[in-house]
């Protein structure tokens, strides 16, 4: 399997979300409710990836995996074994709950699955912020007080952010993304959040959102600090890295390229900014534009080369 494989998005209905896929991305959306996700890569029960385009178009990226594993994700991959990670783009119109994934040691007990995840903010309005992991010092005690008293907002540590900055949030620590984002989410192949508080908001049926507080206070890590912010920089680097998976920012000028041989493992590409095109033994195809992503399969032989400045991240280590 040579060629480069891209996806149709599924998106999703939120109350938090907006048409910023639209105006920012480019997107034809579907009319009514707000837009709060676009499901870019996804192997679950519930969604299925589909390959966009060339002669596998229409293909599951689980009957990828079930026809073609070796190929796709390498000989010692087994077909039963969904895709670990999982590609939104969300559009943080309003602010989402404040929320916890469970850790891989306290999910199975509560019917969940942990979910480690990445945000690389793709663009923000000039108040935007997150919230993530407890500030130092927060005792579980002093949180189950403030949540009955409506601040626990306070106890949460709030970082102003930019376009362009990443941050690593570990399953077990608290978070929330702030309104004003557009963010790139790059997590594990989960589905489970537990909400501890929704600010008083009521969801798409005009209810309550349910709340999780039991589930989310046995998955709080409540030693673990704050992750650290990685700013945006005009150079190459880590963005981030953990056992699930590592990414890398490829600052690419115009007519660079980036290699990939084959027989080393699959990766993801996501296009943060400008565009790049696939050459080399895989079929040209047409240009990665910001917002869009692909999957490049343990056996393809390809080089992209960017037809103007451009920012790529490289998700690897995930086999």
């Amino acid at each position: 399997m040579r060629e480069v494989l891209q996806f149709q998005p599924i998106y999703q209905e939120r109350v938090w979300g907006g048409r910023r896929l639209e105006t920012l991305l480019g997107r034809t959306l579907p009319p009514g409710p707000p837009i709060g996700e676009s499901w870019e890569i996804v192997d679950r029960p519930e969604a299925q990836s589909r390959v966009r385009g060339g002669r596998l178009g229409g293909a599951t990226l689980r009957e990828l995996i079930e026809r073609h594993g070796a190929e796709v994700m390498g000989p010692a991959w087994k077909p039963s074994r969904r895709f670990p990670i999982l590609v939104k783009w969300l559009d943080c119109s309003d602010r989402l709950s404040l929320q916890v994934h469970p850790p891989a040691g306290v999910a199975p007990s509560l019917g969940g699955e942990p979910k480690t995840e990445n945000w690389y903010v793709a663009h923000s309005s000039p108040s935007a912020s997150l919230f993530v992991g407890l500030k130092p010092g927060v005792t579980r005690k002093r949180f189950e007080r403030a949540l009955v008293e409506g601040n626990a907002e306070g106890l949460i540590n709030r970082v102003s952010v930019a376009s362009g900055d990443s941050v690593l949030v570990r399953s077990g620590q608290v978070h929330a993304i702030d309104a004003g984002n557009l963010i790139l989410e790059i997590q594990q192949n989960s589905d489970t959040t537990y909400r501890l508080y929704d600010w008083g908001r009521v969801g798409l049926d005009g209810k309550p959102r349910t709340l999780h507080i039991e589930e989310s206070l046995r998955s709080i890590l409540w030693d673990d600090g704050p992750p650290e912010l990685v700013r945006a920089a005009p150079t190459s680097g880590v963005v981030a890295s953990c056992d699930e998976f590592s990414i890398r920012r490829m600052v690419l000028g115009k007519g660079e390229q980036i290699r990939f041989e084959p027989g080393q493992q699959p990766r993801i590409l996501s296009v943060a900014a400008g565009a790049i095109s696939p050459s080399g033994h895989a079929h040209p195809g047409k240009p990665l534009g910001m917002g869009e992503n692909a999957l490049v399969p343990w056996s393809a032989e390809v080089s992209f080369e960017a037809h103007e400045p451009a920012i790529v991240l490289v998700t690897e280590d995930f086999a």
